[in-house]
């Protein structure tokens, strides 16, 4: 079982043929479609996948189509499994 204790993840997703288009636009209105097209998903995600109020999404990445979260390893792990997700890894901190 992993740990209680919440720590900075990185989420990456999977090839999204949406996500692609709205990129490709490079208007003021579809940069802000696609802010708002990613924070939709990411959120979607992480309320269908965790708890409510046990994580805390702290931004979407929109150059790669993921996004940073408080979550536990455990929470991780569950993520790392979730549909259209790619890959979990915890931030590095350099020392």
């Amino acid at each position: 079982m992993g740990s209680t204790r919440t720590e900075l993840y990185f989420v990456f997703m999977n090839y999204d043929p949406e996500y692609q288009r709205l990129r490709a636009d490079q208007t003021k209105k579809g940069a802000y479609e696609l802010d708002l097209y990613l924070s939709k998903k990411h959120d979607e995600l992480l309320a269908s996948t965790l708890q409510d109020g046990t994580y805390k999404k702290t931004l979407s990445l929109v150059i790669v189509d993921g996004f940073a979260v408080e979550i536990t390893e455990t929470q991780a792990n569950v993520l790392r499994s979730a549909n259209g997700v790619r890959v979990v890894e915890k931030n590095q901190e350099l020392p």
